[in-house]
């Protein structure tokens, strides 16, 4: 299996089944459910060869006692948090996997939670909470800093690196991105392409590195446009990324655009 499924859950998370070590195999992606990720398996004729965790919570791991039950497989997670169920331990740039196929390396993305981490491999990115479509998680546990670093990093990847987050937030995401650079035409030919997709009930993930350098602002704190829109809603002087984007992730904490 080539393609990345995406199985909804709850109100707009996404589990991903990718591809595993061999045909018929899937590498299970944030199993906050483990019905749905059955009922999909069984639809496709699959089998899970383990599970890839990004962080701790429960909308992302809360199906792994269930799918413990069904499936004697390991399950790869943070070893920065703790999370029940949690086999195999990861830090930053461990692999898992084999060389035959689904092989993922493991990027350490503080910033959403303490020890969060990403997935990558195959020009395919799994980033949980850390990176959205147009957007970027909120700082629960990690610092602006932090954070800062860890968007840096994933968007210093290969531009084709197709990007699989874990919500469906795109719409919301993409009215905060008009906010702050409003002639961007990118963003809005984006957004007419992910409301398409939207009414047709189809998800607008993945993106790719290339996608998000254009129409995200929380990689573009370096866009003078982007700099003016911080300082005008108060941001700090300095004109460092992460200070832009501390200013940047306070703004769309209260935006109700």
């Amino acid at each position: 299996m080539d393609e990345v499924i995406a199985v909804q859950a709850f109100r707009d998370n996404y589990i991903w089944l990718a591809p595993g070590p061999e045909p018929g195999l899937v590498a299970v992606v944030d199993p906050g459910d483990a019905d749905p990720v059955i009922a999909a398996l069984a639809a496709r004729g699959l089998s899970p060869a383990y599970v890839l965790c990004t962080h701790h919570h429960g909308d992302h791991v809360g199906g792994l006692a269930a799918l413990a039950r069904h499936y004697t497989i390991p399950v790869y997670g943070p070893a920065a948090e703790s999370i029940p169920g949690v086999t195999h331990p990861v830090s930053e740039g461990d692999i898992v996997g084999s060389e035959a196929g689904g092989r993922y390396r493991v990027l350490a993305v503080p910033g959403h939670t303490r020890g969060h981490v990403a997935y990558v491999g195959a020009d395919r990115l799994f980033c949980g909470d850390t990176l959205f479509v147009a957007g970027c998680g909120r700082l629960f546990e990690g610092t602006a800093f932090q954070m800062h670093a860890s968007l840096t990093r994933l968007a210093s990847l290969p531009p084709d690196t197709r990007v699989y987050c874990g919500h469906e937030y795109t719409l919301a995401n993409l009215a905060f991105a008009r906010a702050v650079e409003p002639d961007n035409a990118a963003i809005l030919a984006f957004e007419r392409r992910a409301r398409a997709k939207r009414a047709a009930n189809e998800p607008t993930i993945p993106s790719t590195i290339a996608d998000e350098r254009s129409i995200n602002p929380f990689l573009r704190a370096s866009e003078p446009a982007v700099r003016r829109a911080a300082a005008s809603m108060g941001g700090r002087t300095s004109d460092t990324g992460a200070a832009i984007f501390a200013t940047l992730r306070r703004w769309k904490d209260g935006f109700k655009g």
